[in-house]
């Protein structure tokens, strides 16, 4: 896929108030700090269009950019460790669930996950509240560029390994690297599969 166009359209926090045209939708979320902002702005090859911080939980809100004036890509908060309050935490998972459960145009999320790290339980018990609740998802690895290719296959595995266990089957997913422009065409390309099958062109 080509990206020809990526506008910031609007934030919210209430599903109520997102778009209200039919163009699918596939949303990104991960743990605080895991790359989202990095990632987005690197598969739509723009430098400043997702907000990127140091500092976890820069993200607050639904964030709505349009890309090839066809379908959205929705930038969501992290879940996990961002320095805010536990009441504000709450209200955060509280829009995070009702996207997810009412969203009807979500065809596709993409869950982040950092691939320096061994099976992290809070991705775990997200992705198990994922198939609970059918919410179609995909992986993405992030910071590949941050280790050996060996290690991330062991990483990768011990994911798959720990998912199997209650899942008959795992989820598709990406290696990628946002400084170093990997997995970009295939996550695009998966995207762009899924919208050929909605008939968006």
């Amino acid at each position: 896929m080509k990206i020809k166009s990526a506008e910031f359209v609007m934030s919210n926090s209430d599903v109520a108030k997102c778009p209200k045209n039919r163009l699918p939708e596939y949303a990104f979320i991960g743990r605080s700090n895991v790359g989202k902002s990095s990632l987005i702005n690197m598969l739509m090859q723009r430098k400043n269009l997702a907000k990127t911080s140091g500092r976890p939980g820069k993200t607050q809100l639904i964030n709505h950019f349009i890309v090839n004036q066809n379908w959205y890509l929705v930038d969501l908060p992290g879940y996990g460790y961002a320095r805010v309050s536990k009441s504000a935490k709450k209200v955060f998972q509280k829009f995070i669930t009702n996207y997810f459960s009412k969203r009807e145009q979500l065809v596709l999320a993409f869950v982040l996950i950092d691939c320096r790290h061994e099976p992290q339980k809070i991705d775990l018990e997200f992705m198990a509240w994922m198939g609970e609740n059918r919410v179609p998802f995909a992986i993405i690895f992030t910071k590949a560029d941050k280790l050996k290719p060996a290690a991330i296959q062991r990483n990768v595995a011990d994911y798959t390994k720990e998912m199997l266990k209650t899942w008959e089957e795992i989820p598709p997913y990406f290696i990628t690297s946002s400084s170093h422009g990997t997995g970009r065409d295939e996550v695009l390309d998966y995207i762009d599969s899924i919208n050929a099958e909605l008939g968006v062109s």
